[in-house]
């Protein structure tokens, strides 16, 4: 099992429309095979970023869905907000988990070393 965090800085001016954004998103991802969860955490301090945290069963379902036609439909409304809503550019974390409180049988993911996404 791995997860994906995309920490994405976005200037308190646009923050209403940012959550919008994902309030009104296409939910593509939500069928994809391995797909468990996705949450968008909103920072509660000034200067933070926004988190999009999704939990697949393996590195390979997340790279199919990046690979996908869903994953360019699912993410071509994101270019609806302005460059300037942006306070930086966003990074992308990938990590295997190692252990999960909420599924103790679950196996540790292999290590799997970079992930080369494209």
């Amino acid at each position: 099992m791995i997860t994906v965090a995309n920490r994405i800085y976005v200037t308190p001016e646009y923050a209403d429309a940012f959550e919008e954004r994902f309030r009104q998103r296409a939910g593509l991802v939500d069928g994809m095979p391995g797909f468990i969860s996705n949450q968008v955490l909103r920072p509660v301090n000034d200067g933070d970023p926004y988190v999009v945290f999704t939990i697949w069963n393996s590195r390979e379902d997340f790279l199919n869905w990046v690979r996908s036609d869903e994953f360019v439909k699912g993410h071509a409304q994101s270019g609806t907000l302005p460059k300037e809503a942006f306070a930086g550019p966003n990074k992308l974390e990938v990590h295997e988990v190692l252990q999960d409180s909420s599924r103790p049988d679950l196996g540790p993911e292999p290590k799997g070393g970079p992930m080369k996404m494209h």
